[in-house]
């Protein structure tokens, strides 16, 4: 439902009385005689309601109005001078309904509001009342209440509709409500009235759009479900489309196909039994209620005995009746429909009596009905009866059984269907039975059963239509009666509607803003007059589907007292139920069933409505202005004279008599045209009433001229779409004539023809909503302006279908194809042809299909006039006139291509060479223009050669040898004009008018004969290649347009691009840009080009066809070839990660063999020359367990090196021939020595010293393998001199033969200074350097997309380029120090790159087997080189910093703040070095495999010290204080735990100093040496404050006093691996601060460590 939000009504200025006018008038009287009343308020009308005597108007501002019989007041207030409900003032109402006796109002805030008569619980139980209330006489709110939400929730409704005694809601949600009484509500209960509202759980799930009620029945519009395949849906699915769990699917039972046209489900024949509780009090207080005798309604039901008779009688409620008794009514009534045709459950038995035992009586009784003249005069007595089906009882059905329409109607379309049992039990159900007693059902489902086996069909329903029937078998089913609803829809975003119409509110849009067709109408209540139009009149007592209206496209249904309406979106009425006074517009046979009313040809109707024996339509005629038509009563009945005459007498008739005058055809009311343009009607009793505006402006016109040819556009599209395009289709796909791609074509035809009549449909049906509420509607949300894209695209699609079909010649098979298939039918399609040419055939098919594109200009016509009411500034003024824009550029641009697509045709049919149709000729290509009267030819083209030139649209065709009026070629060559440039060549001397034209693969100029014919080939060219890149087709200045651009071309000439298709972007007719190449073997690469080869990053795939693997490289290209930085996994499992230069690997890089790798698994990281590693490289040979760390030589080890095993040996030195050669030193894991010539691995072959681990020594010639033994020829000396000189001896001898740490990784700095775009280490310039940091940041931040917003924000930091040629100075080293830190995180930078890779290079040494102790001080050294590395790079960005332990001085100071004293100016000294300023950077990330190799150096020591730690801390404080000597004076007494003081005893343990100890402890979480002297100098701090209160005045420590205390603080933190830590310290600290203050307290800690070592053990 659309609603729209309206301003309260003290905010909202009353309008001028322009719109919203209402008329009045009763049905009866002759259409001559009828005079409108004109009902005059102060405020426009928005919405009428009108009930059996009463009605209800809704105003501007949300006030009520009422009129009529008000009996719950005992007023009747005249329709000229209605009463305002007070009550409801303030409430900002939206939407009014009115009953058979009660009322509604529905607030913007979606309350419902209820007041009249109450007896049959119509009214709810309000907020006000007690359900005892017959009566509520003011409006009271009435809750609607979920409960199947925890917590329960209030709906918010946008929608009611009335009965007599009913009401229904429709939420937010697309959900209905229900209260009152009868099987019309559609719920699972047994008790009535339903005093609260309650969902309508049949249609839970499903998507209602619109509700009506009639007296005792009920309609709902509901979007239908998309198609799907039955048998593939979950159980769950099928239970909430219909199929009840209590029974299964036998697959013993033969299946049978039910014909839907016969089969009712859920019909109920109500049985006239005995009741005592049918009561009283809801009859009495009705009696009551009567003024002058009139009724109020009808309670107990009147039943027409045979001989004609009216008889009231009881009914009895029958409960709990057993499954198989049956049901034995006294005066058994006529069963007047027969049996349905239906599979009933088995176990079921037949009622076989029947007031019509003869069916030829039926038939007989129906032509009786069926043929009335189209004025009848019928006089009828007293005791007539209304109808055929006044024979049927038809009281209130007081319970609901769950759906049994599973039987038969609960399959879709053509499947079969197997009966069901439910173990021979009957309708054995949970919900229990009631008036219409569970046997009822059973013996109707029992006669159904014989007639299906009978083969026979009684019902009503026209057997002729079964076909239809069959074909529009509903695809939705109903849901079986559950608590909750099988599934949430989502809430519907929709606004309050000022106009609130009841009748037809608008229904919720689908996703595009257009509403749906795709609906169909469900019915329920009673059914004794037809009125459900299930082709029965049995009741229903929940939802079914009326399935001959599914597919038709309902948008509106409106419900009279017993006849029902439904106005589809091609402007068709069905109407079924009582027609006794010809309010159905029809005489057809049978009314049981939707049937379309007769409308005279030309009206086409937009609103109905439906009253007590009457219906009116508002429809389009043959101007702008709306008529109005009528079909019903014309004149009061005598019943009714003589009714009013006698107020003893109560009628309680379900349905009027028949009248004395009426018509069967909607005839127009001629005073219709004096009103103005009606904009919506609304019936109900006898009353009829329509709203008018006036036309102010030509507003109003406008919009009802939109409206109106919108409708009758697709009024023709319908047509044509029925009687031309589907039956050529079904021919065609039958019997294909017209050829292979014509047949395609017109296919495509066909489905964009049906897209676009949807689209008008829906445009057509939301312009009627826009109609219905012009006052509540802003004109920019017409669909042609907010839905603008959405037209545009769906006519060019059309148009572009319709024009490839001609192309091809389609239209000449069509039209024989036509006459073919519609012979009989040529006339009615000649009435659709509009075409001003006197010339027939296919010319009529082509102006017929060519005549939507017509619409557009109306369109614009239409949107230019409503421009025309507003001031030019107002935004409505734009939006309109950008709208007329659109559509005005569009149809001229259509018709250019129509106009295309005939010369096209004609060009083919004037060349008609087979060859050239067969190549050249396809759908979408249209000629430009071409050179066969020799306007252009090649330069330079011999005497006696022809040169044809063909400019379509898409590509440039050059013949050679061609006879153009013969169409005879020898050669063609076909130009894409995608990868097509033109420029116009400088006139010569020669006088040549040429032009150059260049492709991809060549390139060529044409010479025209005249200036003339240059400058339109020129343009002709430049306008087509300018359409086919997405341009308006304007063409641009020749030689300027689309020199650079994206398109694909594949390459057919010679070359490394032979046979590859290209897809990117272009520049001069070169491959220039980012773009993808594919070859026809697999070959792909994706990335950047420049000049026609690959440039810059890009993505290459390699097909390997021996291991049926790709290689792949990622990384950088230069010429051609890669060439840069990137990664490379070949086919072998290999990946290499590294540089590359001329497609080889060269510089640094990394090679792993990979898991794949079948001999052994290594990884190799170093430098590489021309492919093969060259330099210092690091190789770790994994299925050796060996790590070789030196220099290599053309892929083999040569030079100096160091290897180190898994089992804990070392070697180091030279290599030649990748082999151990040469003097080397081998150490083994128990430090045992080897000092000597190498000839081979491992192999000792020549003078050499063996030392021993406890400085034993063997020196002399040594041979053989190290690991197999060794033979020694020579002298044993055992040493004099003491142990840890012989140790110190030894370690001298490490590292002589090792690569120095400065020439270990130089690969990688050359990469890093490479990428700041210098030759050589500070060959370069320095702001290209910053620029090429600024490029690399903003592409690879343009290329990651992924990228987090904090990622994003660090990248955009670095790409500004800071200030780096002034000098460093105090106040800005920290803006490099910070902007250093942005770049070392951000591996993107140059500078953050340098870091990854050297903590690539540095795991990859001293990780794994590369963690031997003996290793260390080449690690320590290797860190410090890569500081001075590094600080060189960063020196060369920022030349202000000083060299490697230079100073900074601080800024210059101003005049005034130079008194300063010399000593504040030295306290500000800054000292810089490479260690302060970047081992924090590079540290961290180094620390684990570094301060693993100071841990295994450390392990003997390291195990003595925790020996001690653990020994000593065992003691108490005081005890452990006194043990180390320190002077009691700084012993503390008093301890602090939790904030409470307590006194330190001597048992008191870890209780002294504790925050110095926790501080100490810190020492262990830190990276750096300053971070940790740091720790160390707060560990002093914390020392210092915890002893001064001890102390009184001041005190400064002496190294006696603080050398114990701080030697306590040490034991008491517990530090494992102090040893390494200190020696990290030692070996990394910075040198400035070695003889300070911090210098001072470290030693202080190296000295407490010593001391604990030197502990004795005992």
């Amino acid at each position: 439902m659309e609603c729209r939000e309206e301003r309260p009504a003290d905010e909202q200025a009353p309008t001028p009385l322009e719109r919203g006018l209402l008329h009045i008038w009763q049905s009866v009287g002759s259409c001559a005689q009828v005079c409108p009343e004109r009902v005059f308020l102060s405020r426009p009308v928005l919405q009428t309601a009108l009930g059996e005597h009463h009605g209800l108007l809704l105003t501007q501002g949300g006030l009520v109005y009422s009129f009529g019989e008000l009996l719950w007041r005992d007023l009747s207030v005249p329709v000229s001078d209605p009463v305002l409900e007070a009550s409801l003032l303030g409430r900002m109402v939206v939407r009014v309904a009115a009953g058979g006796f009660h009322c509604g109002a529905l607030s913007e805030q979606g309350n419902v509001y209820v007041w009249g008569e109450n007896t049959a619980g119509q009214c709810g139980l309000t907020e006000r009342g007690i359900a005892a209330n017959i009566t509520v006489s003011e409006p009271c709110p009435l809750t609607v209440v979920d409960s199947d939400v925890v917590p329960p929730a209030a709906v918010r409704v946008v929608n009611l509709a009335f009965g007599r005694e009913h009401s229904l809601a429709l939420s937010a949600q697309n959900e209905l409500w229900a209260w009152g009484s009868g099987c019309q509500l559609g719920l699972v209960t047994n008790t009535f009235p339903v005093w609260r509202p309650q969902k309508v759980e049949h249609l839970s799930g499903r998507h209602v759009i619109q509700v009506a009620c009639g007296a005792y029945h009920s309609l709902a519009l509901v979007r239908s479900l998309p198609p799907q395949n039955y048998n593939t849906q979950k159980p769950s699915e099928k239970r909430e489309r219909g199929q009840s769990p209590h029974y299964t699917v036998t697959e013993k039972e033969e299946p049978f196909v039910v014909d839907g046209g016969h089969y009712c489900p859920l019909g109920v024949e109500l049985t006239e039994v005995m009741t005592s509780e049918t009561s009283p009090r809801r009859r009495g207080p009705r009696r009551r209620l009567q003024p002058g005798g009139r009724s109020a309604g009808s309670s107990p039901a009147s039943v027409a005995s045979e001989d004609g008779k009216s008889n009231t009688k009881q009914y009895s409620i029958m409960k709990n009746l057993p499954a198989g008794t049956k049901l034995e009514p006294d005066d058994p009534l006529t069963q007047t429909d027969g049996s349905p045709k239906s599979q009933p459950l088995p176990g079921c038995r037949s009622n076989k009596k029947s007031a019509f035992p003869d069916e030829m009586e039926l038939q007989s009784l129906l032509q009786k009905l069926s043929c009335h003249s189209l004025e009848m005069h019928h006089t009828s007595g007293p005791g007539d009866t209304d109808s055929l089906s006044s024979y049927t009882s038809d009281d209130s059905c007081v319970s609901s059984t769950p759906s049994t329409d599973l039987l038969t109607s609960s399959y879709k379309e053509d499947f079969p269907i197997k009966s069901q049992s439910n173990n021979n039990s009957g309708l054995a159900v949970p919900y229990s039975s009631s008036p219409v007693c569970l046997e009822d059902v059973r013996l109707c489902l029992e006669a159904e059963e014989q007639a299906l086996k009978g083969k026979k069909s009684s019902s009503l329903t026209n057997i002729n239509q079964r076909g239809n029937t069959a074909a529009n078998r509903r695809r939705s089913l109903p849901g079986t009666p559950t608590r909750g609803s099988p599934r949430r829809r989502r809430p519907c975003a929709c606004k309050p509607s000022s106009a609130g119409r009841t009748q037809a509110a608008a229904p919720e849009e689908a996703d595009d803003g257009l509403p749906s067709l795709d609906t169909e109408v469900w019915s329920w209540g009673r059914g004794s007059e037809g009125q459900l139009g299930h082709g029965d009149q049995l009741a229903r007592l929940q939802p079914l589907c009326i399935k001959p209206l599914t597919g038709e496209e309902v948008i509106q249904v409106a419900a009279g007292s017993h006849h029902s309406l439904a106005l589809t979106a091609h402007c068709q009425v069905y109407s079924w139920g009582s027609n006794m006074c010809g309010q159905l517009g029809h005489v057809n046979s049978p009314v049981t069933v939707p049937q379309q009313t007769k409308l005279s040809d030309g009206l086409r109707v937009w609103d109905v409505s439906a009253g007590q024996s009457h219906s009116l339509l508002l429809a389009d005629g043959d101007c702008v202005q709306p008529v109005l038509l009528y079909c019903g009563q014309r004149q009061e009945p005598m019943s009714a004279q003589s009714e009013r005459s006698n107020p003893n007498q109560r009628s309680c008739q379900r349905s009027p008599n028949r009248a004395e005058s009426y018509t069967v055809r909607p005839t127009l009311l001629p005073f219709c045209m004096e009103m103005g343009y009606a904009s919506s009607v609304c019936s109900g009793g006898q009353n009829c009433t329509v709203l008018v505006d006036q036309n102010v402006m030509g507003f109003i016109s406008a919009i009802h001229e939109m409206a109106s040819r919108e409708r009758q556009f697709y009024c023709w599209l319908n047509s044509v779409r029925k009687l031309l395009l589907t039956p050529l289709r079904n021919r065609e796909s039958s019997c294909p004539s017209l050829g292979e791609p014509c047949t395609h074509l017109f296919f495509s035809l066909c489905e964009s023809f049906v897209r676009l009549s949807t689209l008008i449909g829906r445009h057509s049906t939301s312009l009627t909503y826009f109609q219905h509420d012009v006052q509540g509607r802003d004109v920019t949300s017409l669909p042609l302006l907010m839905q603008t894209e959405h037209f545009l695209d769906s006519y060019k699609e059309y148009c572009s279908s319709v024009g490839n079909f001609q192309v091809m010649g389609g239209f000449q098979s069509l039209r024989k194809l036509s006459l073919e298939c519609l012979d009989s039918q040529q006339t009615v399609l000649a009435q659709l042809c509009v075409s001003d040419q006197s010339v027939g055939g296919d010319a009529d098919l082509v102006s017929l299909l060519y005549r939507p594109l017509q619409q557009l200009h109306q369109y614009s016509r239409v949107l230019l006039k409503l421009a025309a009411c507003y001031d030019v500034l107002t935004a409505e003024y734009q939006s309109l006139h950008q709208g007329f824009s659109q559509y005005e550029s569009l149809s001229l641009s259509l018709l250019r291509r129509k106009k295309e697509a005939e010369t096209t045709l004609l060009f083919w049919k004037t060349h008609s060479g087979k060859t050239t149709q067969e190549v050249l000729r396809l759908p979408q290509r249209r000629v430009v223009c071409e050179s066969s009267n020799r306007s252009l030819t090649l330069q330079n083209a011999g005497r006696f050669s022809n040169h044809w030139f063909m400019l379509f649209n898409d590509v440039l065709v050059h013949t050679q040898g061609a006879i153009p009026s013969q169409s005879l070629f020898s050669t063609h060559h076909v130009y894409p004009l995608t990868c097509l440039w033109v420029k116009p060549v400088t006139e010569d001397s020669s006088s040549l008018y040429a032009i150059k034209i260049t492709c991809p693969e060549e390139s060529f100029t044409v010479v025209a004969s005249t200036p003339q014919e240059k400058n339109k080939w020129l343009r002709s060219i430049n306008q087509a290649v300018d359409q086919v890149l997405g341009g308006g087709g304007q063409g641009s200045s020749p030689g300027v347009m689309g020199m650079s651009r994206t398109a694909s071309y594949t390459f057919t000439g010679e070359g490394r691009f032979k046979d590859a298709k290209y897809t990117g972007g272009w520049l001069a007719g070169r491959v220039h840009g980012r773009g993808t190449m594919k070859w026809p073997d697999g070959q792909m690469y994706s990335g950047n080009f420049k000049n026609g080869l690959e440039d810059g990053y890009g993505e290459c795939i390699i097909p390997n066809k021996t291991l049926n693997k790709p290689d792949i490289y990622q990384g950088h290209w230069r010429e051609g070839k890669i060439h840069g930085f990137g990664k490379y996994k070949y086919a072998s499992g290999e990946v290499y990660e590294g540089c590359f230069s001329d497609g080889q690997r060269h510089g640094y890089g990394m090679l792993s063999s990979g898991k794949m790798a079948k001999k052994s698994s290594s990884v190799f990281i170093g430098h590489w020359v021309h492919d093969k590693k060259t330099g210092y490289g690091v190789y770790d040979d994994i299925t050796r367990g060996e790590k070789y760390m030196g220099v290599w030589l053309d892929e083999q080890r040569h030079g100096s090196a160091v290897v180190v095993t898994q089992h804990g040996v070392y070697y180091e030195g030279t290599f030649r021939d990748n082999k151990m050669s040469g003097p080397g030193l081998l150490v083994s894991d128990d430090d045992t020595a080897l000092h000597g010539e190498f000839s081979d691995d491992w192999t000792v072959n020549g003078k050499g010293v063996l030392s021993l681990a406890n400085g034993d020594c063997l020196e002399g010639q040594f041979s053989g393998e190290w690991t197999a033994g060794l033979k020694v020829v020579g002298t044993y000396t055992k040493p004099v001199v003491d142990e840890p000189e012989s140790k110190d001896r030894s370690s001298v001898l490490l590292g002589q033969y090792v690569v120095p740490a400065g020439q270990r990784w130089v690969c990688v700095f050359d990469e890093c200074w490479s990428r700041l775009g210098c030759d050589a280490p500070g060959r370069g310039e320095r702001a290209a350097a910053w620029e090429n940091i600024a490029v690399t940041i903003t592409t690879a931040r343009r290329h990651s997309p992924d990228l987090s917003k904090s990622q994003t924000k660090v990248l955009e930091c670095l790409e500004f380029i800071p200030q780096h040629g002034e000098p460093v100075t105090t106040a800005n080293y920290d803006n490099i120090r910070r902007y250093l830190i942005k770049a070392c995180e951000t591996p993107l930078h140059p500078l953050g790159w340098l870091v990854e890779t050297l903590v690539t290079v540095y795991r990859m040494t001293y990780v794994g087997v590369g963690s031997n102790c003996r290793l260390l001080r080449q690690a320590v050294q290797e860190v410090q080189a890569y500081l001075t590395h590094f600080y060189c790079i960063v020196r060369f960005l920022f030349p202000g910093l000083p060299d490697d332990g230079g100073i900074i001085p601080d800024p210059p100071a101003s005049p005034a703040g130079r008194h300063n004293s010399d000593t504040a100016e030295q306290a500000s000294v800054m000292v810089v070095s490479c260690s302060s300023l970047l081992l924090p950077l590079l540290l961290p990330r180094l620390y684990p495999p570094l301060f693993t190799l100071y841990c295994l150096q450390e392990e003997r020591e390291e195990a003595q010290y925790w020996e001690r730690i653990l020994r000593i801390n065992k003691q108490p404080d005081q005890s452990l204080l006194n043990f180390l000597g320190v002077q009691e004076k700084f012993w503390p007494v008093w301890m602090s735990i939790l904030g409470e003081r307590k006194q330190i005893v001597s048992t008191s343990k870890d209780a002294c100093f504790v925050s110095a100890v926790e501080t100490l402890q810190q020492i262990s979480t830190t990276f750096t040496p300053s971070d940790k002297l740091l720790v160390i100098q707060k560990t002093f701090e914390e020392l210092t404050q915890e002893v001064k209160p001890l102390l009184h005045g001041d005190f400064l420590w002496c190294m006696d006093d603080l050398l114990p205390l701080f030697l306590y603080v040490v034991f008491r933190a517990r530090i494992r691996n102090l040893g390494a830590e200190v020696n990290l310290i030692e070996d990394l600290m910075d040198p400035n601060v070695q003889h300070g203050e911090l210098g001072m307290m470290f030693t202080t800690l190296k000295a407490c460590y010593i001391q604990i070592q030197r502990e004795p053990t005992t």
